[in-house]
Formats: C-alpha cells, structure tokens, sequence
C-alpha cells in the first residue's frame, strides 16, 4: 500500500486532556450545546450546529479579499487585449526612437507575446513561494504584503508612457503575475480556514465570481469611449491600484486565520477570539478541536503524491481541468452548489466548442452579411459567460476536494504550476497562432474543450455534497487499488470529540495495542 497515505494523528495525553477541560469550560461558560429535543445540538458529531453559524463579518472578509486578489486576476487576463493595437504603436515609436530604425513585424509579434506571456511567468514565482509565505506570515498578512506588487506594478505600467520605456510595462507584467500567483493560492486557504463547512463551498466561488468580474470591467474599461483609446490607455493599468487599496484598509481591521494562531503561533486565546469573530457564536470549542487535531498531520510532498497510486487519477483529472482552464482560449479572446460540479464543468466547456465553432464561421464570412459581425461579439459574450458558469472557478474547488489535508498543499502546488505553464503558453503562441491560421484559429480552443470536456464525461464524478472518502471510492476502480478500512478512516472530515479521544487513549494503554478506527 502506498506509503504517502496520511498517517493517523498522534496527539499526547496532555494535549488531549488540554482539550477535554478547554472544551469543558467552553461549555459551562456558554450553555449546552442545541439538541433535537430543545432546539439545540448536544454534541459536535450529531451534525447538528447553531442557526448564527457565520457573521457579517465572513462576507466582509471574502469580498474584501477577492476584490483585492481575484478580481485583480481577472481583470490582468484581459485587460492587455482591447488596447492591443496602442501598445503595439507604442513599442514601434519607442523602438524607432532608441535605435533608431522601424521594429519589424516579427520582432513586434514577439514582444507583444512577451507582454501577455510574462503575467504568467510571474504568477508561477508567486505560486511557488506562497506556502513558506504564508506559514511564516500568516493568511491575512500574506494578503496585506502582497498589495505591494499590485501598487507597485501598477505604477510602472501606468508611467510607462510618460517615461517612454516599454521595459517597465514587461516589468510591470511580472510584478502582476507574482501578487496573482500569491493570491490566488493564499486566499483559498485563508478562506477555507475561517468559514464553516456548510457555506466553505459557496465562499470558495466567490473567488471564481470575482475572475469573471474582472474579465468583465477589464473589457467594459477598455471601450474607446471609456480607456481604450490612443491617450487614456495606461490608465487602464492604472485602474488595479484602486481594489488594492480598498483591501489595504478593510483587512487590518478582520481577525488572522485562527488555523494559523492555534496551530503556528499556539495562540489559543487569539484562534478563540478569531473563530467567534468569523462565526458569530460564543461557543467555538467544536472548531478549536478540530484545528488541533490537524497540528501532527504530516504532510506529502509533490513527489511522494505523484507516487502515490490512490490518487493517480485524481492528479490526472486536475491537470487535465486545470490546462483545459487555460488553454480554453479565454485570455486570448475575449449555481455550483445546486447543479453540481460535473454538469457545469462538461456543459461549459461543451458551449465554448459551439460558440468558438460559430464565431470561427461568423469571422469567416463576416463580409457577406452586415448582422454577421453582431453575430460574433455576441459569440465572444457567450463563451466568457460559458466559462463563467463552469470552468472558471471549478477546478480550483476540485483540487480542493479530491485530496485529504495531507495532501492538499502539494496537490495545489502541482494544479498551480498546470495553470500558469498553460496560461503562459497560450499567451506567447497564441499572436503566432492567430497570424498562421487567420480566423481559423479559434477552432484550435475548439478542440482544446471538446477534449476536456470528452475526458470530463467518462471520468470526473459528481463531487457535490460528498465527502474525500467518497470521492476517492468513486476513483478506486480506476486508480486500481483496494483503500483498507484503516486508511478509509484517514480521509473522514469529521474529527472526534476530545472525550472520545481520551478514551480510546485509555484503551490503548490497556490493550498493548493500536486499535483501526472505522467511521
């Protein structure tokens, strides 16, 4: 059996019995839990929880923080492409003006393929380096400091113009890429750590939502009438300061992720405080809990989960997803919770291959009809709402579920790399694409989705409502491996209680011997 399954926690006597009288005053301070009988739940395993199970300030914090990181990233997919034909004229008269001589065509296709490949570049680095970051800084202030890229980088591509130098806006295009790499891997987590189970789904889509709204304004500000024009185009990049700011002023004032403070910082009285804060109830023992029993979790590395034959298929499906997510074609053209993840994803990419096939036919003949040109910015329209409803933000909820907490920070690390590698390869081949097969080369996203969406229909299941234990029995077949009842146990979300833990201690202690848990 494979060596990199998550290993049973080892919590000590003192740590348990820590527990036990923590949770104990919680209780004789707040009141009994709620139970069937009065309205009110007895204990955290019967699945029942408080009505007032998240505050105000949950949806401050998750908007706050995806205006500030995804919206950013959206918006910097697509922002470059309406005023495309200005940055080329820009290159040329800087280029004629420093050397001398008119830049060739080629040269320039190359540089404007730089441009847009660059983000991508940058967002590997920032991937790469956000989970030492956010260990050593924590969640929220990981945020915080990644706000100077974004300031920073707006500000070099805002004055590149006025400087005449088209080296600060490939600059600019790097810094961009290193905060979005850094926030898209340190929100998710930050998020997921102050929200509770039964809404963390839909939170997570909030940073899909905010992509997809930034894609949006990027296009709606760069109209000729608003950005996209010959003069007003570097505002357009000045415009990503502003989200920034806004988030430089709400985090301060919201709690650090009380996963961090109890389990790095052994702030318990801070995580208490944090967990009241973000649920909006007093008694918060059941989440102190089940943070600490994740502190001896030993985690898996890239290597050791690629090895790892109960996942294999898993890891193929989210490299799959996660290139598809990109090479769909979004940066180059421009419900879950009651659907399901499975419809959405193939029905989304499944529109794409109809409209990038119509918009190929409408681009082809628009000169034979004067309605064919609507016809295709409203083909354009389609497949970002297409994208929208499906591959935008799922597969980051898939990686997500697919894997135990042992295994979540490689499996991100590897779903990250997939991502930014596909982004940075449409973006640099794409103009090449564009020059060698005119309007035919959108039939290439064609088929990028219809493969995606071929391999989604045979292989992902219906992970909605459904736990890793499940999920992974729904891949055993294909994985080729019998999960035993010990390593089943390992993939249960639910923790046990504290009294529970105590006892089986005891038992241990009286029997010699390390008894399965079976749930």
């Amino acid at each position: 059996m494979s060596a990199g399954l998550l290993r049973p926690a080892r919590c000590t006597w003192a740590r348990t019995g820590w527990l036990a009288s923590r949770a104990a005053g919680l209780r004789r301070r707040h009141g009994p839990k709620a139970s069937p009988e009065n309205g009110r739940c007895n204990a955290p395993s019967t699945g029942c929880r408080e009505e007032n199970d998240w505050s105000g300030r949950l949806i401050i914090a998750s908007l706050a923080g995806a205006f500030g990181s995804s919206f950013l990233y959206g918006y910097n997919l697509s922002v470059v492409n309406a005023p495309a034909v200005y940055i080329k004229r820009f290159y040329h008269e800087s280029w004629e003006r420093r050397y001398g001589h008119v830049i060739d065509g080629g040269t320039l296709t190359l540089l404007w393929s730089i441009t847009v490949s660059v983000f991508s570049i940058g967002g590997l680095v920032g991937a790469i380096i956000t989970i030492p970051v956010v260990k050593f800084l924590g969640r929220k202030h990981t945020l915080l400091i990644n706000n100077v890229f974004a300031i920073m980088a707006a500000l070099l591509m805002a004055l590149c113009q006025i400087a005449g130098s088209f080296e600060m806006l490939l600059l600019g295009r790097i810094v961009m890429g290193i905060h979005a790499g850094v926030s898209l891997s340190a929100l998710p987590i930050y998020l997921s750590e102050i929200s509770p189970k039964e809404i963390r789904g839909a939170l997570g889509q909030v940073t899909a939502i905010f992509i997809c709204i930034g894609v949006f304004i990027a296009q709606v500000l760069g109209l000729p009438e608003i950005f996209g024009n010959e003069f007003c185009w570097p505002y357009l990049f000045g415009v990503i300061a502003v989200p920034s700011l806004i988030q430089v002023g709400i985090l301060p004032f919201l709690p650090e992720s009380p996963h961090f403070l109890l389990l790095e910082k052994n702030d318990t009285s801070g995580a208490e405080k944090a967990f009241q804060t973000f649920l909006g109830k007093d008694d918060v023992s059941h989440e102190l809990e089940e943070s600490e029993a994740q502190r001896n979790v030993k985690l898996e590395s890239v290597f050791q989960l690629l090895r790892n034959r109960s996942v294999r298929w898993q890891i193929i499906t989210v490299i799959i997803t996660m290139a598809c997510y990109q090479l769909c074609g979004l940066n180059a053209g421009l419900a879950v919770e009651r659907l399901g993840r499975r419809p959405l994803l193939i029905g989304g990419f499944g529109l794409m291959v109809i409209f990038f096939t119509i918009l190929t036919v409408s681009l082809t003949l628009q000169n034979h009809a004067y309605w064919l040109p609507y016809l295709s910015i409203f083909c354009i329209l389609a497949i970002i709402a297409s994208f929208c409803i499906g591959p935008g933000g799922i597969p980051f909820v898939l990686t997500g579920e697919f894997f135990q907490q042992s295994q979540k920070p490689a499996a991100f690390m590897i779903a990250g790399t997939v991502n930014w590698l596909s982004n940075f390869s449409v973006g640099l081949l794409f103009p090449f694409i564009q020059a060698g097969l005119q309007t035919f080369c959108f039939l290439v996203f064609a088929v990028v989705c219809l493969a995606g969406a071929t391999y989604l229909f045979f292989v992902l299941p219906e992970t909605k409502n459904k736990t890793v234990n499940e999920i992974s029995q729904a891949f055993t077949k294909r994985n080729k491996v019998i999960l035993e009842e010990r390593e089943m146990s390992q993939f249960s979300s639910e923790m046990k209680s504290s009294e529970e833990q105590e006892h089986n201690f005891s038992s241990t202690l009286e029997n010699g011997e390390t008894k399965n848990r079976i749930f």
